[in-house]
């Protein structure tokens, strides 16, 4: 009787405890799809899938679900979540998908889509500078708007693929343009028509997307799969993908990819191996020898060239993983990170190795720095992504000039080489709505302008001649706000739907200084 009493309490328990046991997916669908989609293949967010994750298991991985992550649109959720139900989200991340897409050639072949009702026209089909024509993206609700940057006028507002991430890329004439998409997608779209062109699929989980210094190659940097894709930027064809594996056999995630006009060649930053590569786009490149080479004579060497020619790959190794960059504007030195590191560290990328360190806590937004001309020399600026200040370094000793202090965490910095000041967003904390000027030469801040107060400002754009700074409301019912650069006095404002980037073709293809590239 008694063992039948302590069997039938067993039983409820574990009934009990089945029962109570949180349900995983359902919350995950609840809570995180709609940021990392129900596939877990990444929308918004990233994928949320082994191969992504797995430097975060463990206490981290608990600890971003309940508190979020700094410089991101990752919530916490310690205020909506039981500790058991946060866990239990955890561990279903841990678990391998049934089926991860490799994601090759074939199916980005596949993917392909050439608008039929697409007609390539010979010249701007409107009256405007084809060289002041500024883009702004959308992402409330996934639109780009064309604006006329002389008189503000929205030439054109096209759908883009879901969830743009990274600067759209200019073909150098200024007529095309790429953009690309959190899950992949690239498209392409003429500027002189207002149309579409096509899009292709270049990767599941994409971070950003670099041009060639000759306009005939678009590299899509990749989470998922972990490779760099190029494609043609004639026809959004495959050119090449390449799997990144690092030199000890380290499959890598690529941070993101820059062109490097210098040394002809798109630049890498691998997430998970300590090294950066450089991929010729130059189709006479140098072979590059990374084996055992022996020469006894000028122009004679003895050794078999891992690569030759375009897309020729060469790796400089590093300490550890650098994430996030910065180039001086000869493209000689790159400036770079680790999200969690406490410095920066200087590449010289003629000769290949680290240089110098600099003092960069706080988390240093190295992708939106800027450098200027002070004094005669060469400074460069960082916003901080977890302290309130902006680092100024000068480029020839590599030694900090001031730490600018703010009124909060920033995300962006711009300038225009006919202006005398900098713009750098507070885009965390209670001052969000704050945007700041700086004056170049005494490093002060000589306004803090409040736009839209309680409203996130951020990111500034200017103008091809300087003349004007487009300041956003990233708002869903926000707006670009049109300043006079050297009043500082409000000019015009447009409404738009959540307005992040704001795009301004000859700064971008002219390598203005005072843009990020």
């Amino acid at each position: 009787m008694i063992r039948r009493m302590i069997l039938a309490s067993s039983l409820l328990f574990a009934a009990h405890a089945a029962l109570a046991a949180p349900d995983a997916v359902a919350l995950y669908n609840e809570h995180c799809a709609a940021c990392h989609a129900e596939t877990r293949l990444g929308g918004t967010g990233p994928a949320l899938i082994p191969q992504t994750l797995h430097r975060m298991y463990g206490p981290k991985l608990v600890d971003v679900i309940s508190n979020g992550r700094v410089a991101t649109q990752m919530q916490g959720y310690s205020d909506v979540l039981g500790a058991e139900e946060i866990a239990a989200i955890a561990e279903y991340l841990k678990t391998p998908l049934a089926e991860v897409p490799d994601w090759g050639p074939d199916d980005i072949t596949a993917s392909r889509e050439m608008r039929d009702d697409y007609t390539p026209v010979d010249a701007p089909q409107w009256s405007s500078d084809p060289m002041n024509i500024t883009l702004v993206v959308e992402t409330g609700d996934h639109h780009v708007s064309v604006l006329d940057g002389d008189t503000f006028e929205v030439l054109d507002r096209f759908p883009t693929p879901f969830a743009v991430h990274g600067g759209p890329k200019f073909s150098p004439d200024g007529r095309y343009v790429f953009i690309m998409s959190r899950d992949g997608w690239v498209q392409k779209y003429d500027i002189w028509a207002l149309h579409e062109v096509g899009r292709v699929r270049a990767g599941v989980n994409s971070r950003n997307i670099a041009m060639s210094k000759d306009g005939k190659h678009l590299a899509v940097a990749n989470y998922l799969p972990m490779t760099l894709t190029i494609l043609s930027t004639d026809n959004l064809t495959v050119e090449k993908v390449m799997d990144v594996v690092g030199r000890d056999g380290t499959p890598s995630r690529v941070s993101a990819v820059y062109q490097d006009p210098r040394h002809d060649a798109f630049v890498l930053a691998l997430k998970d191996t300590p090294e950066i590569w450089q991929v010729a786009t130059d189709p006479n490149a140098a072979p590059v020898y990374e084996g055992y080479v022996h020469s006894h004579e000028k122009g004679m060497i003895e050794a078999l060239p891992s690569s030759k020619g375009l897309f020729a790959r060469k790796r400089i190794m590093l300490n550890e993983p650098l994430d996030d960059f910065f180039f001086s504007p000869d493209y000689r030195f790159l400036i770079g990170a680790a999200r969690a590191s406490e410095k920066g560290v200087v590449v010289n990328m003629t000769v290949g190795r680290e240089i110098a360190t600099l003092p960069l806590g706080g988390m240093p937004h190295l992708g939106s720095g800027i450098s200027w001309m002070r004094d005669g020399r060469r400074v460069m600026a960082t916003p901080h992504l977890k302290d309130a200040a902006i680092s100024v370094i000068d480029m020839q000793t590599w030694k900090l000039v001031k730490t600018i202090k703010t009124d909060g965490p920033g995300f962006f910095m711009r300038s225009h080489e006919n202006s005398p000041y900098v713009w750098a967003d507070v885009f965390f904390g209670p001052h969000k709505d704050e945007i700041h000027v700086i004056d170049k030469q005494t490093l002060e801040i000589i306004k803090t302008l409040n736009p839209a107060p309680g409203k996130t400002v951020a990111h500034v754009e200017f103008t091809k001649d300087g003349k004007y700074a487009l300041v956003s409301i990233w708002e869903d019912d926000g707006a670009v706000i049109v300043y006079d650069a050297a009043t500082l006095q409000e000019v015009k404002r447009l409404p738009m739907r959540k307005p992040s980037g704001k795009y301004n073709v000859w700064n971008k293809i002219s390598f203005s200084d005072g843009t990020s590239h």
